[in-house]
């Protein structure tokens, strides 16, 4: 052919391939993605037979991770982001200082530098933000309380990697490399440089919050006032790359963290719900070409090559860092299934890792040989993370059952697990009980305050339980799958049940201890859109557990009204 076709046929063959081993992967119960990495791997450099364009499928799978980002964005918000603040700060930076020093102790055995292993173990402390979000995507818990904090972990992790990957060029001679041709290396002082990065950053952060909030979700309801939905998707589209190759162009800032900004700045937009689904196809095929890439850049030989160290360094991904996030998270005294999780969703690497990794090797700060282990480590981690997923609630009730100090600290002496004394007794009976206190239950709670139906808030975020007591709203801190916390909330006395977390794994639990307790109680249930959803609502249906809401417009404001017209006959008001 007279013309070049070398991206038609990296996605043709790339999503062909990945359609194929994926479904193989899901006929034999293993993850889909598993499959992609196969698909990558049997087109890439390493394998007989065709072979793709690994630079273009590089930008198509960068692509990937700002429409991933960018979706989240649009679900999380800043109060989301601040609410987890306490955690995910100090969480990300520890755990990513421990995971460094275990690398740069595998570096040390293997004969490596300071410097070579310093960037090494910094590598495998940063997980991979798309292989988190298509995770807890899948099993709905990308809004619960739990995702909530380990998005916020990695946008933290990321902001790091930013400074990290400016700093290291003029810090590559201290480190035992040079840099002849990166010119931030040169006559730059390293304080310079590092001031000149945070003004950036912060300068982007201020603009998309003062100036974004306020222009994109109009020029997104102008749009929409035209009628076209092929304009409207254009233009969700046309701002998660924009803003994110601007964010990277202008200040510097990775292009998955400019496209998770401008998410956030138009979720202020009433049409933010509709945007996340029109993008959503795109988001879904451009996720897919991220796995195929990283199957395509892994090298099946260091298996053979180097056994031993690519042994090390899935013991420090999948166990170091694990139990590392975990301890943090159960210090900070979160439940045993907050801290599960978010160790489960550490325990892989994956697109700041290669970045970072490359730029080392281009230094040479690092050997080339450690490039081939990161990959490596990526490749079985990300494969092996949603099994891990999977044997969350296994190892929760093995640990429970067994470990007496687990049990103590999944239900500490917490004065924020239980109702303070003086709650007057008019607001334990005959009150709404609301599990989680997002967006959909916030809206919710003040519909119940306007008509002035008392209700109890039950939220697995400390801080954000210590600011509704601050207001003088009642609310217990738990995971309301535990019967200890719903009985702290008197679902005994309860009118209506309101679980307002998109958490859906834990919902047959919540109802069958509420309707243990309280046989009567009427249950409105929100289950999250995804491609579970409708397996979801009619397993929920089935079983008669209550009235299901999926997320349509308005949807908090049809919970509210559906309650109150409940509690219309035995209403009680002070």
């Amino acid at each position: 052919m007279p013309h070049e076709t070398n991206l038609i046929s990296t996605i043709a063959v790339g999503l062909g391939l990945a359609m194929v081993f994926g479904f193989a992967a899901a006929r034999l119960k293993v993850p889909p993605l598993v499959g992609y990495l196969l698909a990558g791997i049997a087109v890439g450099p390493h394998t007989p037979g065709f072979v793709a364009d690994v630079a273009l499928a590089t930008q198509l799978a960068e692509i990937g991770v700002m429409l991933l980002m960018f979706g989240v964005g649009l679900h999380f918000s800043l109060g989301d982001l601040l609410a987890v603040r306490r955690i995910a700060i100090p969480g990300a930076l520890v755990q990513m200082a421990v995971a460094t020093l275990l690398g740069m102790a595998a570096a040390t055995i293997w004969g490596w530098s300071i410097g070579a292993g310093l960037v090494f173990g910094i590598s495998l402390s940063v997980a991979s933000t798309v292989v988190l979000l298509k995770a807890l995507e899948l099993r709905g818990q990308l809004e619960s309380a739990n995702g909530r904090i380990a998005v916020g972990w990695l946008v933290v992790e990321d902001l790091a990697m930013v400074i990290v990957l400016v700093m290291l060029p003029p810090l590559a001679v201290f480190l035992g490399g040079n840099a002849p041709n990166i010119p931030a290396a040169a006559g730059e002082s390293v304080w310079s440089v590092l001031a000149i990065t945070l003004l950036k950053v912060a300068a982007f952060v201020a603009l998309m919050l003062l100036v974004g909030r306020k222009l994109f979700p109009k020029i997104l309801w102008l749009i929409a006032s035209q009628g076209s939905r092929e304009l409207f998707t254009l233009c969700v589209i046309a701002a998660a790359l924009g803003i994110a190759f601007g964010a990277a162009a202008l200040f510097g800032v990775s292009f998955a963290l400019g496209a998770f900004f401008a998410g956030m700045v138009l979720r202020e937009s009433p049409l933010s719900h509709r945007a996340a689904n029109e993008s959503l196809p795109l988001r879904d095929a451009f996720a897919v070409l991220f796995f195929v890439s990283v199957g395509m850049l892994f090298d099946w030989r260091v298996l053979i090559e180097h056994p031993f160290k690519v042994l090390g360094v899935v013991v420090i991904i999948l166990i170091g860092k694990t139990l590392a996030a975990i301890g943090l998270v159960l210090l900070l005294r979160y439940p045993l299934n907050t801290a599960l999780t978010v160790g489960v969703s550490l325990a892989q690497i994956g697109e700041f890792s290669f970045i970072l990794i490359g730029l080392g090797v281009a230094l040479n700060v690092v050997p080339t040989e450690a490039q081939s282990l990161v990959l490596a480590g990526a490749l079985i981690s990300i494969a092996a993370n949603s099994l891990l997923f999977a044997c969350i609630e296994p190892a929760q009730r093995w640990i429970r059952s067994r470990s007496f100090l687990a049990r103590r600290f999944d239900r500490p002496a917490d004065p924020l697990a239980v109702l303070p004394m003086e709650t007057p007794r008019s607001h334990l009976s005959g009150q709404v009980v609301i599990v989680g206190y997002g967006r959909v239950g916030r809206q919710v709670a003040e519909r119940l305050s306007a008509a002035g139906v008392h209700f109890i808030v039950a939220e697995q975020q400390r801080e954000l339980v210590e600011r509704l007591r601050e207001t003088g709203i009642d609310a217990v801190c738990g995971d309301a799958a535990d019967p200890a916390v719903l009985i702290q909330a008197h679902i005994a006395h309860a009118a209506a049940l309101v679980i307002a977390s998109p958490d859906s794994t834990q919902v047959g639990k919540m109802i069958e201890t509420a309707k243990t307790l309280n046989p009567t109680i009427r249950v409105a249930i929100r289950v999250d859109g995804g491609t579970h959803s409708e397996r979801e609502v009619a397993r929920l249906n089935n079983e008669g557990a209550g009235t299901v809401f999926t997320p349509e417009a308005a949807l908090a404001e049809r919970m509210s009204v559906e309650v109150l017209r409940w509690l219309q006959p035995t209403e009680t008001k002070t």
